[in-house]
């Protein structure tokens, strides 16, 4: 058994897989058939792969979408609605809210087609196809083609490939490259662009945690929000009308009704952001002995400074809070990275797998010829990078992290217009009105004494540890205007910039002019961080980068050689995957066992009305304390989340958890902090989709919100009678047999004869 582990966490950390590991790698829907299908029947799946993956006809992947370009969503019904996540949703939700209807805050149901609220800007797109296109684009491209040329070719035929597939503007495409740029896949898509607000929690559901649940398991987050697509009359899709009608999908996912097992099998569709699990061991090395520690290092002061200003001040508690809260998150995110790599001995598995290619490399000439040298630039590479990357870091977790510079990086555009001359005056002032609302909310969380004394201090550990050879001229002001002294330079910015307070921002938008935004000490120190990188650091960073990308290329490409009989998937590129596993719990130490669900007694346990992560809606906490959970409840409980051993990454929020039978199970919205190594190497072990119960979100949008009308669209039905269909009316699921069903109008008996359906409705008071 522990030869079994070692042997694929050895997998694991070259991105490769056995067909045998279920649970590991992101899958193109278009190969499932070759490359998976066995393997997922063995796991529970009950469908086709041609019921996955279709052209010609209805399938998974057209219940599926990317969501505004960030996320995934499902469409749950023939009318277009369509499930994501609550913080992917978070925008529309807020933009859509006012001091007089703040919906972010109080959730938000339309209760008719009328009250559906457009979203302008926001988009879906919806699969039409993939195509592997490796042959035209790399047709006459030989190991020998000088790499400047190459980089051309692939440029151009990806672009006319992607403009072909657009057939004049009907669709959305583009080409992507996998495995290194060794395989290129086309992918078209139909984009539909009005995109309504149905439905939300309120924030205290969705947001439940906040930012100290995040990454973590327990978890009881109702983080999922409900929309509506819309298309033209005649079925194509059209920008916002009243005369546009709901969206009628090739597919939507029916709802599964019973509570899962531990074992079940589980598939997660989606579109994953990115992972970078080819990566060799120096650009490991580099994340763990140089980057991560230098972001952990330099948020540890940050939070350290925050939180003198947190205890001294319940104001300025309230006011960066959230922010506190965000640094923490990616805090947590390094450290538990570092130690993944650490514990799973990431790095001296690289290196044994490295010196196995290298000899199988050079035992043979014309592999030698071709990846003897792939290995030693790739760590020339990383060694170059790494004389730059402190001042990479130290530019966004340093120079730019200090409230008041971050807000004043934002003035960039205003600065470029204002220094391109001929300003049109409504483009200005559009901008200008855009920075008066960004102004009302910044300086709402702005603590200016605590934010000067983060900025001295991390202007020290710049000046300390960034090379002096790549530092900012502006730095010269420091040791010749104010002797080394960090605090009175911070002082010095932070009491003459005009953008200290938002009455002196105002005043400045009032009449903007480029000599006093130049002149500006905070903008003005931002303005000489970001030319000195651009000038000094990212070219070097680029000219590494690409030599980096050969080197990689040809190293995958001499993996896949050497290993031919194990099935390799690639890296998360943001286009249409999918992962299968099962629903199972885990041990994260010893003494600790996670089970696999969560329950509605465990988010009581949290409520904290003191603290806004955790606040419960009062009429939440009724039903709860009445067990009245309707028919969402099993045994006098109501689950809320659930975890799986899915392989997820970001962009996969949102995404649909499907059963064997091909029917939603939960929406996943988080991964665990466990596994944080996930974007770089896979963690058999622990690695957990955290998930949302479907329902658990049923049972907030019908019985706590009242919006039973939306689940009735749905087509909910009962694994424990497969003949059981919930809603029969819209569902196009065969019946078979007789059945009753206990619904909230009552009970619905069906008798099916040969040809005929007999449906009689009894309501519990009268018969009609």
């Amino acid at each position: 058994m522990l030869k079994k582990v070692y042997s694929l966490l050895l997998l694991g950390c070259l991105g490769l897989s056995l067909s045998a590991r279920a649970d590991e790698g992101m899958w193109l829907p278009l190969l499932v058939k070759r490359l998976n299908h066995v393997d997922m029947q063995k796991q529970g799946l009950q469908l086709t792969a041609e019921e996955i993956y279709n052209v010609n006809n209805a399938s998974l992947k057209d219940a599926i979408v990317q969501f505004g370009g960030f996320c995934t969503g499902e469409f749950v019904s023939k009318e277009g609605l369509l499930l994501t996540n609550h913080h992917c949703g978070y925008d529309a939700i807020a933009s859509n809210s006012t001091p007089q209807d703040d919906i972010l805050k109080n959730g938000f149901w339309a209760m008719t087609r009328e009250q559906e609220k457009k979203n302008d800007g926001l988009f879906v797109d919806i699969l039409v196809r993939m195509e592997d296109v490796s042959g035209q684009v790399l047709q006459g491209i030989t190991p020998q083609t000088p790499e400047q040329e190459r980089t051309k070719l692939v440029a151009e035929r990806s672009k006319a490939l992607a403009d072909a597939a657009k057939n004049n503007g009907q669709y959305v495409g583009y080409v992507r490259d996998f495995f290194n740029g060794n395989e290129f896949y086309l992918f078209v898509y139909e984009r539909f662009t009005d995109v309504r607000l149905v439905g939300t929690p309120q924030e205290s559901i969705g947001k439940f945690g906040g930012d100290t649940d995040n990454w973590m398991w327990p978890r009881h987050t109702g983080d999922f929000s409900v929309f509506r697509v819309y298309m033209s009359p005649d079925g194509k899709p059209a920008t916002y009308s009243e005369k546009n009608v709901p969206y009628r999908p090739k597919h939507h996912l029916p709802i599964s009704m019973s509570n899962l097992k531990e074992g079940d099998f589980a598939m997660v569709f989606g579109f994953p952001g990115r992972t970078t699990r080819f990566m060799a061991g120096s650009g490991l090395g580099m994340a763990v002995e140089q980057s991560n520690p230098v972001r952990i290092k330099l948020r540890e002061r940050r939070l350290a400074l925050m939180k003198e200003a947190m205890d001294a001040s319940p104001a300025d508690r309230l006011k960066l809070a959230s922010n506190y809260a965000s640094i923490s998150n990616y805090y947590k995110y390094f450290i538990g990275q570092n130690e993944g790599i650490k514990r799973m001995k990431t790095l001296d598995k690289k290196a044994t797998e490295e010196k196995a290619f290298q000899a199988w490399a050079d035992a043979n000439a014309t592999r030698k010829g071709l990846y003897g040298s792939a290995l030693a630039d790739i760590n020339a590479s990383y060694a170059g990078q790494r004389n730059y990357n402190l001042s990479a870091i130290y530019r966004s977790e340093a120079a730019l992290a200090p409230q008041l510079m971050a807000h004043a990086f934002q003035y960039t555009p205003l600065y470029n217009m204002l220094k391109a001359g001929n300003v049109d005056k409504a483009k200005l002032q559009q901008l200008v009105e855009g920075y008066k609302e960004m102004n009302k909310e910044f300086y709402a969380s702005y603590v200016p004494s605590s934010d000067q004394k983060i900025f001295a201090e991390l202007m020290k550990m710049y000046y300390q540890d960034v090379p002096k050879a790549q530092h900012a001229d502006i730095f010269k002001d420091l040791t010749t205007t104010y002797k080394g002294d960090f605090k009175k330079w911070a002082a010095d910015i932070y009491s003459k910039s005009l953008l200290a307070s938002e009455a002196k921002a105002n005043a400045f938008l009032a009449n903007p002019t480029l000599k006093t935004l130049e002149t500006d000490p905070a903008f003005k120190f931002v303005r000489a961080v970001q030319t000195n990188y651009q000038d000094n650091v990212l070219p070097k960073l680029n000219e590494y980068n690409a030599a980096l990308g050969k080197a990689n290329r040809l190293y995958v490409a001499g993996l896949r050689e050497m290993h031919p009989d194990k099935v390799f998937y690639p890296d998360a590129n943001s286009t249409l995957r999918l992962s299968y596993g099962t629903v199972k719990g885990y041990e994260p130490r010893d003494g600790v066992e996670y089970k696999y669900y969560t329950t509605m007694d465990g988010l009581a346990e949290k409520e904290d009305p003191t603290n806004p992560e955790f606040i419960v809606p009062a009429k939440l906490m009724e039903l709860h304390r009445k067990k009245d959970y309707g028919r969402y409840g099993e045994n006098g409980q109501l689950r809320v989340g659930f975890i799986t051993n899915n392989d997820i990454t970001g962009g996969n929020s949102g995404s649909p958890v499907i059963n064997g039978r091909g029917e939603l199970m939960g929406l996943a919205f988080d991964g665990n902090w466990e596994a944080m190594t996930g974007d770089l190497v896979f963690d058999p072990e622990y690695k957990r989709s955290i998930n949302v119960d479907i329902k658990y979100v049923l049972f907030v949008i019908d019985k706590l919100s009242g919006a039973g009308h939306l689940v009735n669209e749905m087509t909910l039905v009962d694994k424990g009678n497969p003949n059981t269909v919930f809603n029969p009316a819209i569902n196009d699921v065969k019946m078979n047999g007789k059945v009753e069903i206990e619904t909230p109008e009552g009970q619905i008996k069906i008798k099916k004869k040969k040809n005929e359906t007999k449906i009689k409705k009894e309501t519990k008071k009268q018969k009609s």
